[in-house]
């Protein structure tokens, strides 16, 4: 083993490779619980919309699906410069990797742009969650049912893709200074499965919603 690889090795392990394994297993288990916590949830959107099918399409109509669109492009984007990212570390070229995860996180501060100021257009025509909804058209069980679940999934959504930001900025610190390569690169690995979790979720969000 290299002095580089074993600067990397935690005592418990006696290989790299039994410990990037480990840390992948432990990582699959944390996406098994997202999916978990939001398949809650789009079990949930089921169970209503084919209660509400009129309603919950008469609310789709009121969110902005140009927003919803243009966010899905930009996370697609994002999640292309993080794969990019690790290609770039595994080939040594940290400065490009870094590089590659700034701009990620450039799209992800837009991602929240686009949300944040979507949610200002929702609240200004009243189209608040629940029997706070203000809109007549939508003032029914199912209407505020919809924009509870809009609300809470999107919401949840976007914390996530908080978190995605502060991670991608710790790899791209990491990458910076050289800390990845071909022998080592499972932080960077794990951050871009995280990423790419994120990504996946939206994919699901954006039709259940904005397509309706």
């Amino acid at each position: 083993m290299s002095e580089e690889a074993s600067g990397h090795l935690a005592e418990q392990f006696t290989t790299l490779e039994k410990q990037a394994h480990a840390s992948r297993l432990g990582m699959w288990v944390f996406i098994c619980t997202e999916i978990l916590l939001f398949g809650g949830l789009f079990v949930s959107y089921a169970y209503y919309r084919a209660m509400f099918p009129e309603e919950f399409r008469e609310a789709s109509r009121h969110l902005k699906t140009w927003i919803g669109t243009l966010n899905t492009f930009v996370l697609l984007t994002s999640s292309f410069t993080v794969a990019m990212s690790l290609h770039f570390a595994r080939t040594t070229r940290g400065r490009g990797a870094a590089g590659l995860l700034a701009l990620s996180i450039g799209l992800a501060l837009l991602f929240l742009a686009f949300k944040g100021y979507e949610y200002s257009q929702d609240f200004a025509e009243g189209l608040f969650p629940g029997r706070l909804v203000r809109e007549p058209a939508l003032r029914n069980p199912g209407g505020g049912i919809f924009l509870g679940l809009y609300y809470m999934m999107t919401g949840l959504h976007a914390i996530h893709v908080t978190i995605g930001i502060g991670v991608l900025a710790v790899m791209g610190v990491l990458a910076s200074r050289g800390a990845f390569s071909a022998h080592y690169d499972t932080p960077l690995e794990l951050g871009a499965m995280y990423w790419h979790l994120v990504d996946a979720i939206w994919i699901f969000l954006w039709p259940l919603l904005y397509l309706l």
